[in-house]
């Protein structure tokens, strides 16, 4: 591994590849939601079958993330990378060009693919294209990128429905693609490791990740409870065979190996929490605002500063997380989160003061996102230094699932809040949502806080030299 990274001029045109390639895959988690209505009329479904575009897309990443993280160490990176863009630009085209609703959504599955391949070993990338005492720049940078995609996607998507047909919010991929792969020749050649892809490993892992989602959806919704059992029944002995395959493979796909190193464990479990909160409040607030009588104009005002907060701290504290503990950072940086979200939750009805409750609310906003910017960038630094130089491509898409699974876990907990809080009404519903999001928040910090003092193990000599990744990959 080279520890002084890419050259200048060749770094920035490989975060440039990065960044754009990262940019496009979070605009399309969220752009084709305010679309849906569109879609919906001119596709001739329901609005319950309209929700399947973005279902669609996001079931195919959290089947690909770890197949395509394993294939990161087995071909490069690079490659990975550069096929997740090509198979997401083409993909962003076909849905463009879709004639029915079949074939959108079968276009957007394969966008999906395309979107895990990037997103899997983005950050595995930046350990190779940053000099290492750089690497919480590099994934700070990374992190800022991703909040303001995340704040940009709605506004994004209005002005050019304002403009254009739906058709349009994929076909804008189609450019930014070419541009992001014009750059890719800069991307760093990484070592490969001599495995093979374990196929069967493949099909469960699939297998354990929709179930689990499939339990999670059920969990807010009317379903029987003996449907809920069953398919948590079958959940654990798809669950139990997977893992049972992976502590016997080695390396394995699930990277239950890594999992045994304290820190790395300690890191997603930390991850795993902040997204649970993140979601939790992410879902609650919309509701707990216009409840009180805020338009949708407003209420979107008032979420504004949580990522515009996160897309200022985190390149902060990424350069931060290269001379300070990240663990410190990242617990002290949950429990500022975990202050908005309290302080947010016991705020005066929205308007009520004038303008001393907005004033309020973005206050807690502020807090909330710079608070989850304290923890995204030292949290991912101090993850992917845990994993040895040969498991990068593991360490980064565990990462991108921890993620993932906070994130359907926030969603999934929201909706069995306000379903137990239906007789309640809304507002506590939502407020009930944002004590859930504080808790986790605090988990969060405290697995955050337990790495301090723990050292980064040395990993172990290679049993079998690594292979040079070729001139073309």
């Amino acid at each position: 591994m080279n520890d002084e990274g890419l050259p200048a001029g060749a770094r920035e045109r490989a975060m440039a590849a990065i960044g754009i390639g990262v940019a496009m895959a979070v605009l399309d988690g969220s752009i084709a939601n305010v679309a849906l209505p569109a879609m919906a009329r001119g596709l001739a479904v329901s609005p319950a079958a309209s929700v399947w575009v973005v279902n669609a897309f996001q079931l195919a990443v959290v089947v690909g993330l770890l197949p395509c993280a394993a294939l990161g160490d087995i071909i490069g990176f690079r490659r990975v990378f550069v096929a997740g863009l090509v198979v997401f630009t083409a993909a962003s085209g076909a849905c463009a060009l879709s004639p029915s609703f079949g074939f959108l959504i079968t276009a957007r599955a394969i966008q999906g693919l395309g979107c895990a391949g990037m997103t899997s070993i983005n950050t595995a990338l930046l350990r190779f294209v940053f000099p290492t005492r750089h690497l919480g720049r590099a994934v700070g940078f990374n992190a800022m990128v991703v909040s303001v995609s995340a704040a940009a996607g709605p506004s994004v998507a209005s002005a050019i429905l304002a403009v254009a047909p739906w058709p349009m919010l994929f076909a804008v991929n189609v450019p930014l693609g070419i541009v992001a792969l014009s750059m890719a020749g800069a991307l760093p050649r990484t070592p490969l490791a001599d495995q093979k892809l374990d196929v069967p490993s493949v099909v469960l892992n699939a297998a354990t990740m929709l179930l689990f989602i499939f339990v999670l959806d059920q969990l807010g919704s009317h379903t029987p409870a003996d449907v809920i059992l069953g398919g948590a029944a079958v959940l654990l002995a798809v669950g139990f065979v997977f893992m049972r395959r992976q502590v016997r493979l080695s390396p394995p796909l699930l990277p239950v190996d890594l999992l045994a190193r304290p820190v790395f464990a300690l890191s997603v479990f930390t991850a795993i929490c902040s997204f649970a909160a993140q979601t939790l409040a992410y879902v609650a607030l919309p509701f707990l605002f216009e409840a009180q009588g805020a338009s949708q104009v407003a209420t979107g005002l008032l979420l504004t500063p949580w990522p515009l907060a996160n897309a200022v701290v985190a390149p902060i504290s990424g350069r931060l997380s290269d001379r300070i503990a990240p663990g410190g950072l990242g617990g002290a940086g949950m429990l500022v989160m975990a202050l908005g979200l309290v302080l947010v939750r016991f705020m005066p009805r929205a308007g009520s003061h004038g303008v001393a409750a907005p004033l309020g609310i973005g206050f807690c906003m502020v807090l909330m996102g710079a608070g989850f910017g304290f923890f995204q960038s030292p949290n991912g630094r101090l993850l992917l230094a845990s994993a040895p130089p040969g498991r990068t491509g593991a360490g980064s898409g565990m990462l991108a699932t921890a993620r993932l699974t906070g994130q359907t876990m926030g969603a999934a907990l929201a909706a069995v809040v306000f379903r137990l809080a239906e007789g309640a009404g809304v507002v506590e519903g939502s407020r009930m949502a944002l004590e859930l999001a504080a808790v986790f928040a605090v988990l969060a910090s405290v697995f955050s806080l337990l790495r301090i003092g723990r050292t980064v193990p040395t990993p172990p000599p290679a049993r079998t030299a690594p292979r040079a990744d070729s001139p073309t990959g």
